[in-house]
């Protein structure tokens, strides 16, 4: 079974809590139990690595219970039901979700009344399916992906536009960016790409102190012109003549599963890096995009109220 969306999580939440003070630790334990997640469901982690996703979405589920007034806060990390809450369980839905919380006044005030919301934007994300049963910050995760997505896009569409020298030196900047070959000051000694290069277009320290190299090919492609297997096999002569025992081979199209398992196979350390890849390091490293808004997620610090 999947993990069960935030909103399919509220009733259960709810009926956990109608038996006195809880846990919220405990609640995600008994509920992972009575939806029969699978350990992969269980382990799932958000990106941050620092909570399960189930788990978050369950401290959502209260957290939305809370604002309705179905439920209160004890004590860290504890709650328990209030009156109007064992109200709604005396004659309990069938479900219990953002539509059925929008009865009560507390809700509503939270939901559309709080500064700087959009009551447009805010009706737009429930009428669209595809994010109505995410939690707020699933929400900006998988927008913050949509708008990633396109920048991707765009980002190879301009590279695959460019010319080959510049795809070059796009590519030396890049590794600059990820700590190799020490500063874009290095950039015109690290490029060798030019007739008689011998294969290679770049040439880059793996170590401050240029103990070893990284020998570089860049192949600017469109799309439909993938490399295969025998491009690979050029580049491993190409470094045999240098005498290298590692290289890069950066395209913006895509590698043959051929090329692939020839780069695995060949006793030179070959790493492949297709369109896709290439622009999601651009992206974490900021080669050719840069930073236009910065939005932080906070959550509440249980310590600053803990005794």
């Amino acid at each position: 079974m999947s993990i069960p969306d935030f909103q399919t999580l509220m009733l259960p939440v709810l009926r956990e809590a109608a038996t006195g003070e809880k846990r919220i630790g405990d609640v995600v334990e008994r509920l992972a139990d009575e939806f029969k997640l699978a350990p992969e469901d269980r382990s799932h982690l958000l990106p941050s690595g620092r909570q399960t996703t189930f788990a978050n979405r369950v401290h959502w589920a209260k957290s939305y219970l809370g604002k309705a007034g179905l439920v209160e806060l004890t004590r860290r990390a504890h709650f328990q039901i209030t009156p109007r809450g064992r109200e709604i369980l005396s004659q309990p839905p069938t479900r219990i979700d953002i539509k059925f919380l929008t009865r009560f006044q507390e809700f509503q005030s939270f939901r559309f009344a709080q500064d700087g919301v959009d009551e447009r934007a805010e009706a737009a994300v429930q009428a669209d399916g595809a994010t109505a049963d995410l939690t707020p910050d699933e929400v900006m995760r998988a927008a913050g992906r949509q708008l990633e997505a396109a920048l991707a896009s765009e980002l190879l569409q301009r590279v695959v536009a460019g010319t080959p020298a510049f795809f070059e030196s796009l590519v030396v900047r890049l590794l600059i960016a990820m700590g190799y070959g020490g500063s874009v000051n290095d950039l015109d000694r690290a490029l060798v790409g030019k007739s008689g290069d011998g294969g290679v277009d770049g040439v880059i320290d793996q170590d401050p102190l240029g103990l070893d190299r990284i020998y570089v090919q860049a192949k600017r492609y469109s799309a439909d012109n993938t490399v295969g297997a025998s491009a690979i096999r050029d580049f491993f002569g190409s470094l045999d003549r240098f005498k290298a025992t590692k290289g890069l081979f950066v395209t913006t199209s895509s590698f043959t599963s051929s090329a692939r398992e020839t780069a695995e196979m060949l006793s030179k350390r070959i790493v492949l890096i297709d369109g896709p890849q290439l622009a999601r390091l651009m992206i974490r490293h900021e080669v050719g995009c840069r930073i236009e808004e910065r939005l932080t997620i906070k959550k509440l610090d249980e310590e600053f109220f803990d005794g």
